[in-house]
């Protein structure tokens, strides 16, 4: 599983770069200011668990266990419904896409959580 987390935060990142740079530079004269804002909160956070996606996978490689995986499955999800979301709001204007944002940051807490509870378990 290590490979996945690795490969996923490879993945992570490199869209969350290419994101930014085209909100960066492609949709600031086209989104609203206040768009844009939410925009760059949807890349901000993208980036944040790809960097926990590659912690996940670095930890698996020592020390693999269920709780990492299970860290790694909400980091991913919570990239996908959050910063997806907030993406896919921005760009269609439809309000109702941001009730799927929460469900999204719950998914990162619950990686944060999972990953706490590794650490503790394994004496890290």
């Amino acid at each position: 599983m290590a490979r996945l987390w690795l490969l996923l935060s490879a993945l992570a990142g490199f869209t969350g770069v290419g994101l930014g740079a085209f909100a960066a530079h492609g949709l600031k004269n086209v989104l609203t200011p206040a768009y844009l804002t939410v925009f760059q909160t949807g890349t901000h956070y993208h980036l944040i668990h790809a960097l926990a996606l590659f912690g996940v996978g670095v930890l698996a490689l020592q020390r693999p266990s269920r709780l990492l995986n299970v860290a790694g499955g909400y980091f991913a999800l919570g990239i996908v419904l959050f910063a997806g979301s907030l993406y896919a709001l921005t760009l269609s204007g439809i309000g109702a896409l941001g009730m799927i944002t929460p469900v999204g940051g719950v998914s990162f807490l619950l990686g944060w959580f999972c990953l706490g509870l590794a650490a503790w378990k394994h004496g890290a």
